[in-house]
């Protein structure tokens, strides 16, 4: 294709050289460059693309898109943009032939519930008959193809790599987790959004690699709706006018409040042997009684999302009912059922916040015991340690302290900074920084009523050690611990 195709929905200007000129290749990390291919320096955080010109043309590279003023060879085009981020969402929507106009896309974000209600909303369109792709904190979904998620929101163009992939495989529609980070870096620039969902905002994601401050992360989740055509929010959130100001797109509500668009009323908490839910009225724009296998308020929550964007598909009830009582994340509030006299759980929780509103959440529940089992990363902030173990203390009857990924610290230095925390609140705890031991003992010790959540590891599948990661995964090592029972 020419270069010219690849900017014809972008401005630009043309420093130097010819946009009518064959590229073989799109170009965004030098190791890559080739013969006829058009590279874009990102100005990262570590690297700057635009050092490693001289390098790129050398192996072939014909054209380089820039945001800076730099010296190329005579016979290299050079074309400058006001942001090379965009530029790179832009040509790669065009490289792969704007997939996006091929599928509905819906986009979600939130500080929490993203995760799981791109599952809700996969599950139920799929039972539906909508094939449906998912690009999320875990994993891309194409149609039967599973591809391991490096960030919550991939570079632009894996998006539509990833887009375009699913065209080809047969998908109606995509649903995918939209980062403040993929928002702010412009990992979604170059194409709208069908429906964009906001989920809730709470004080996270604030630090020197994020966001400097939380004004910058309402604004970068903002610009979602600047960029759907139909918006749907929660309208019980305290940010959501921050979040919908000045919103280019339609808006829709979900909510517990009375006006909300689809509202939810009379939940009620769901106890079955080994197995904790919800169950509330829906009514508003649909009306049915919902029940789902997962605790907490924020199922509620979750759940009205889903709700709310399939019904702009025409989802029967039934295929709605159907599918929310079969939705399992892997490592969010995943029920491992092994003995109807007690409830086991993994959680991705990993910060004081997360933690805090799922303890909160299943005390609610009136456990006979919650016990908390959980580690912190090394080479982090210590002060999340602290926190942690002050949190755990403060709202379980027990806490189990022992490693989650301690990379290049002493396992116990961790550990013995958790429990600085810990000795804050009132709760028992044992310390056992052997994880697969530290999960027997809160099996072999489990008391009927009881509620077990392991917090942290989630749907990791590893342990990072000294720069090492060695298969981990808290499944297995349950199921060992059965085994050898």
């Amino acid at each position: 294709m020419k270069l010219s195709q690849l900017l014809e929905r972008m401005d630009y200007t043309c420093v130097q050289g010819s946009v009518d000129i064959p590229i073989s290749h799109l170009l965004y990390d030098s190791r890559n460059a080739c013969p006829d291919g058009v590279f874009v320096c990102i100005s990262g955080a570590v690297m700057d693309g635009h050092k490693f010109i001289s390098d790129v043309v050398m192996k072939g590279v014909t054209a380089v898109i820039v945001e800076k003023e730099v010296k190329a060879p005579a016979h290299v085009t050079v074309i400058r943009v006001e942001n090379t981020r965009s530029a790179l969402a832009y040509m790669s929507a065009a490289y792969f032939g704007y997939p996006a106009e091929q599928l509905k896309t819906i986009g979600i974000t939130g500080t929490k519930g993203k995760t799981t209600t791109t599952y809700m909303v996969r599950s139920i369109l799929e039972n539906s008959g909508f094939k449906t792709g998912l690009i999320g904190t875990i994993e891309t979904i194409i149609g039967k193809k599973v591809i391991k998620a490096n960030n919550t929101t991939p570079e632009s163009y894996l998006v539509q790599q990833y887009f375009r992939d699913m065209v080809n495989a047969g998908c109606e529609c995509v649903v995918m987790e939209v980062s403040s980070q993929g928002l702010m870096l412009h990992r979604v620039d170059g194409f709208t959004f069908d429906y964009g969902i906001f989920t809730n905002l709470g004080p996270d994601h604030i630090g020197p690699n994020e966001h400097k401050d939380l004004d910058d992360y309402i604004h970068c989740k903002s610009l979602l709706f600047k960029q759907c055509r139909h918006g749907i929010v929660n309208m019980d959130d305290n940010y959501v006018e921050r979040i919908t100001d000045g919103h280019t797109c339609d808006l829709e509500t979900f909510g517990m409040s009375e006006n909300a668009d689809f509202r939810a009323s009379d939940m009620k908490l769901l106890q079955k042997p080994g197995l904790l839910g919800v169950t509330y009225r829906l009514s508003g724009r649909m009306d049915m009684d919902v029940e789902i296998d997962i605790p907490g308020r924020f199922s509620v929550y979750n759940s009205l999302t889903a709700i709310a964007i399939c019904h702009h598909f025409n989802v029967p009830k039934e295929n709605i009912i159907k599918a929310l009582t079969n939705v399992h994340v892997k490592g969010r509030l995943e029920t491992v059922p092994i003995s109807p006299r007690f409830t086991l759980m993994i959680d991705y929780a990993h910060n004081a916040m997360a933690l805090e509103s799922l303890l909160q959440s299943l005390k609610e529940y009136h456990p006979k015991r919650l016990v908390t089992l959980f580690g912190c990363g090394g080479n982090r902030d210590p002060h999340r340690r602290y926190e942690m173990g002050e949190v755990s203390s403060n709202l379980s009857d027990l806490t189990v302290v022992t490693s989650d990924n301690p990379r290049f610290e002493e396992p116990m230095a961790i550990i013995n900074d958790i429990l600085i925390g810990v000795h804050k609140g009132p709760g028992k705890y044992v310390t056992i920084p052997d994880r697969k031991e530290a999960i027997k003992y809160c099996i072999d010790n489990a008391e009927d009523g009881d509620v077990i959540i392991l917090a942290g590891k989630g749907h990791e599948d590893y342990q990072e050690i000294k720069g090492i990661k060695y298969p981990m995964d808290e499944r297995d090592l349950i199921a060992d611990i059965l085994a050898g029972r």
